[in-house]
């Protein structure tokens, strides 16, 4: 039997975007608001520890649409464009954000059927070639809607999900064991991290600012108004951003560049390779990498602070991974300000203690680190293997699901 493909704008009661929620309009509780970040690959991501809300008059005043319990939402950008998940009942009040788009089915459509669908090859393959954007890929709402969808009969629909929801079982459960085994490897890295540096309470503690030879060695990014998105070119002097930082390694995309001219009216906000850059907003706070050898010359923006101690006194690597253990996490969160985005200052981060062994010790302590990382890397690796093998299962159930192939009435 072939089954009748439907536009998914066809198929819903209710097909829109959420609402542009800036960060001036949130609040520390009211209305929550469900952001693309909450959305997983079929599943809904709770993140309690990044809620964001907005207040009932600020709900009225923005004419805000409310989504309820079993909206599907779909987010229009990466990683993948186009997954989706159906909301739970989180116990509140909720809307969402300007990139989800919500999705309201019509009766004679399974919402779980469907969702499945959009964990699918056939659907993923569909969403890619109908991206745009060259810095960030994305699918406009009206490109969403034209996706054609694979209805069979609802009891058919009910039957294939029923299908999969066993075959999903036993896969779900091994993908949650793999993932806990990821998290506790992360853990005893951080352990093993935190303990060598405890190991060195007999050392003179000092500032990260008494290592320097001034305080320009620690600078933030300019002003907002200072540098703005206007200013961005295709080609030229690179800018570093919150989502260049990693906990302890540099991510190298979406680089944005400004022209010579500009990098030179904010030198004093410049970074060079080999310096230390670590994000003072977000959570965890404090994330801190090294600037690649790729990268020769840039600017950090605002909320990016750019540190060059003296060589003579400290092993950047050593500082590096002082920052990025609990010791410096908590000194930071002790002094985090701002409700809505957690942010630290200049001078908290210049007055940040450490106890400092000398440079061989430093070296010695950076040794073992490596080892550490190096086997923890190891072992999360073979877990992304084994998870990467058990999402493609999933993927090839699907495929033989939307060919009518799990079916009796196929």
């Amino acid at each position: 039997m072939i089954w009748k493909r439907e536009n998914i704008k066809d198929l819903t009661e209710l097909f829109t975007d959420g609402d542009w929620i800036e960060t001036k309009n949130q609040s520390v509780d009211g209305i929550r608001l469900i952001q693309t970040g909450n959305i997983g690959f079929g599943k809904f991501k709770p993140k309690e520890d990044k809620k964001r809300f907005i207040s009932p008059n600020t709900f009225e005043k923005l004419k805000c649409k409310e989504i309820y319990p079993g909206d599907i939402l779909t987010s229009r950008l990466p990683d993948p464009v186009g997954r989706s998940c159906i909301i739970p009942d989180v116990g509140e009040r909720m809307i969402t954000g300007v990139d989800c788009s919500i999705i309201r089915l019509k009766p004679h459509v399974d919402k779980v059927f469907f969702c499945y669908y959009q964990m699918s090859n056939e659907y993923l393959n569909e969403v890619n070639s109908r991206v745009t954007g060259t810095t960030r890929s994305r699918i406009s709402r009206k490109n969403l809607g034209q996706i054609k969808v694979p209805i069979p009969p609802l009891r058919e629909q009910k039957q294939i999900v029923e299908t999969l929801d066993k075959a999903f079982e036993k896969i779900d459960k091994a993908i949650a064991n793999i993932e806990r085994n990821i998290e506790n490897a992360e853990e005893l890295f951080q352990s093993k991290l935190n303990n060598l540096f405890l190991e060195e309470s007999d050392y003179k503690e000092v500032k990260i600012i008494e290592t320097c030879n001034d305080k320009s060695q620690i600078v933030g990014g300019p002003f907002g108004s200072n540098l703005k998105v206007k200013d961005y070119v295709d080609i030229g002097v690179p800018i570093l951003r919150l989502q260049n930082i990693g906990k302890g390694y540099f991510i190298n995309k979406s680089i944005k560049y400004i022209t010579q001219n500009k990098a030179e009216e904010l030198k004093y906000h410049s970074f060079k390779k080999g310096d230390i850059v670590l994000a003072k907003l977000g959570i965890p706070i404090g994330k801190t990498c090294i600037v690649p050898e790729s990268f020769e010359y840039g600017i950090v923006v605002a909320d990016v602070v750019r540190i060059r101690p003296n060589i003579n006194l400290v092993n950047y690597s050593f500082l590096k991974n002082f920052l990025n253990s609990d010791s410096a996490v908590r000194q930071l969160s002790s002094e985090i300000r701002g409700s809505t985005r957690p942010r630290v200052n200049i001078s908290e981060v210049r007055n940040l203690k450490l106890r400092l062994p000398p440079i061989d010790i430093q070296i010695e302590i950076n040794h073992k680190i490596e080892k550490l990382n190096d086997l923890r890397t190891e072992q999360v690796n073979n877990y992304n293997r084994k998870l990467g093998s058990l999402l493609e299962l999933k993927k090839s159930i699907l495929d033989k699901a939307f060919k009518g192939e799990l079916t009796s009435a196929a």
